[in-house]
């Protein structure tokens, strides 16, 4: 079969988890002896052809004129999808645009739009209407989660698929906690809060800095790794200092996926206070590696996460509830260590390999090679 993906950016520039997956879904269709074109737009310095890893990679420029610039893409987009004759296009996002959709009927190509979370759950009013156009229009219609399948329902009723995102198991095997941590200085009565993502206010950090400080005040031996960059961060260091806590709080900035899974090995708990998610892969990884979670009750999340099971979920906006799970954890070694147990043993259900088959299905079933 010959499959076409589309991602608006693309590793290794770009490592949010829409990117991630797209990767992973390019490699692991090739794995399968399937042809693999990526199509995205291009970075600066990034070749217009690359092949890697067996699947290609074409880099589109989209210029910063507005409406023009889109338009123009979008034509190449047509054009390079038209050279590479797909049997099915699969785009990594659900709001692709009006010109997505148009120009998808001249191309008469069946396509895919998988929902990634921010771009049903943060969808403006007029974004809703453009999105009911795609949701529509499209071939088959993928939601990570049920509540992300109600979500697009509640656009446009029809049938939806549901397919998680994935994770690779591999990416934590021979990482030594012990060697992590003492390269970081770390202490070993030291307990280390994580958070990674993007810092936007939609992601909640100032919730999980202020619960810091009812932690702190418990003189509990704690501190906490801000993984990501973003328009918040300035903000959030100033709310750092605010509150005295610079000994406490560390900021990684955006750092390399290797250096990502190091922190979370490195860690004890994993913190998620955003105010609204679908499936985010981080909690899965967090998952793979053993890590109790704190996740605020949005989204998709309570079909992850299970209180007692596999961390506890928390009201958003509420540091006093996130400080409180986080010092009942941390003071209950055994309900970490089975928590720790469940969760690598749940994260086994997201590898790729499960998650291909299911989108091989639905290619499948689309293209009528059933």
């Amino acid at each position: 079969m010959k499959i076409s993906i589309f991602i608006k950016f693309f590793p290794p520039k770009h490592i949010g988890g829409a990117e991630i997956a797209a990767y992973n879904i390019a490699k692991y269709f090739t794995k399968k002896g399937n042809e693999v074109h990526v199509i995205t737009s291009r970075d600066k310095g990034c070749k217009r052809l690359t092949f890697e890893e067996g699947f290609y990679v074409h880099s589109l420029y989209w210029l910063k004129i507005k409406f023009f610039g889109g338009f123009l893409f979008w034509i190449n987009v047509f054009l390079q999808l038209r050279k590479i004759k797909p049997n099915i296009i699969h785009f990594q996002c659900i709001d692709i645009g009006i010109f997505a959709v148009f120009l998808m009927k001249i191309l008469k190509k069946p396509y895919v739009v998988w929902g990634q979370g921010s771009d049903i759950y943060q969808s403006k009013f007029f974004n809703k209407k453009l999105l009911k156009v795609v949701i529509k229009n499209a071939d088959g219609v993928i939601a990570m989660n049920q509540d992300m399948q109600q979500k697009i329902k509640k656009m446009y009723n029809r049938d939806i698929f549901i397919v998680p995102t994935g994770i690779d198991l591999k990416r934590f095997n021979n990482l030594s906690r012990k060697e992590i941590r003492a390269s970081l200085n770390l202490k070993n009565d030291e307990k280390i809060i994580l958070f990674i993502g993007n810092l936007r206010p939609v992601k909640g950090v100032i919730f999980l800095i202020q619960a810091m400080k009812f932690i702190i005040d418990k003189n509990m031996n704690v501190r906490l790794f801000i993984v990501g960059s973003g328009e918040e961060r300035k903000n959030l260091e100033n709310i750092v200092k605010k509150y005295d806590l610079q000994k406490y709080v560390t900021f990684f900035g955006r750092v390399s996926n290797l250096k990502i899974s190091e922190n979370i090995v490195a860690s004890d708990l994993f913190v998620l206070p955003s105010l609204s998610e679908g499936f985010p892969l981080v909690i899965l990884e967090a998952m793979a590696s053993g890590l109790p979670i704190i996740a605020s009750n949005v989204g998709g999340l309570s079909e992850i996460i299970k209180d007692f099971e596999n961390g506890f979920l928390v009201k958003p906006k509420n540091p006093e509830k996130i400080a409180e799970k986080v010092i009942f954890l941390l003071n209950d070694e055994k309900l970490r260590k089975t928590i720790s147990k469940n969760n690598k043993e749940e994260a086994k259900k997201y590898c790729w390999k499960n998650v291909i088959e299911k989108l091989e299905n639905i290619y499948f079933k689309l293209t009528n090679n059933v």
